[in-house]
């Protein structure tokens, strides 16, 4: 049998590939009842239990350290990776990994070790990010300015803060802004404007349709925007 919406056969996978079910089924071999939130592994289209699948002896390791992650996978003979179905994403997601109890040891011992060098690279790591969001920012707002000269300073920078903010999935984020393309930023400063010095979020509340909203704020908005583009 495949898992329930299985879209990718396990036997396509390189890596051994053990499902975290969510309907009950039995083991092929020994016939155990297999209840949801048990793991089985699929072979031939049949589950099986983890004893039956020669895999109970491993050791889990949830996702979220990296560097333990692939320590431990370099070190283990024997392992595999442990998935679930996310409903709403509709894709099987990857919640850790089975390895041997040597393995995982060792991978400890060698992240205790190191610790210190690895937290010292994280630190200069996020300096450097911070640094080029910054440089960013002063180019976004440099570039609005001489797009709408007209745009108040304190607007300008309201503008290229809030438009480059990260993982905000704006336009300021987008390759296009970063690009410096103009009618990226204009789409920015429209929405700013829109929000800021309009109705328009008080329109859309009252009521409910976005376009009646926009439509109704255009005028304010195209007004808004010949100043700002003109000459201060």
């Amino acid at each position: 049998m495949k898992p329930a919406n299985s879209t990718k056969p396990a036997s396509e996978s390189k890596d051994i590939v053990v499902f975290i079910i969510r309907r009950d089924t039995k083991c092929a071999e020994c016939g155990e009842e297999l209840g949801s939130g048990r793991w089985i592994r699929v072979e031939n289209d049949k589950a099986l239990c983890m004893t039956c699948a020669d895999l109970a002896h491993l050791e889990y390791l949830p996702s979220g350290n990296t560097a333990l992650t692939r320590r431990a996978t370099k070190h283990s003979p024997l392992r595999a990776v442990v998935v679930q179905w996310a409903r709403a994403r509709k894709r099987y997601e990857r919640q850790g990994i089975l390895v041997t109890a040597e393995a995982l040891r060792r991978a400890e011992e060698e992240c205790l070790a190191d610790e210190d060098r690895r937290a010292r690279q994280r630190e200069r790591a996020a300096e450097r990010r911070e640094n080029e969001d910054l440089q960013y920012l002063a180019a976004v707002t440099v570039k609005l300015k001489e797009l709408f000269p007209g745009c108040p300073p304190k607007a300008a920078a309201r503008i290229a803060a809030w438009t480059c903010q990260k993982h905000s999935g704006r336009v300021g984020r987008s390759a296009a802004a970063k690009d410096f393309e103009p009618q990226a930023l204009r789409l920015a400063v429209i929405a700013h404007i829109r929000h800021e010095h309009t109705r328009y979020d008080e329109l859309l509340m009252q009521y409910g349709d976005r376009q009646q909203a926009r439509e109704m704020v255009h005028a304010q908005i195209e007004k808004l925007l010949v100043r700002w583009e003109s000459p201060a």
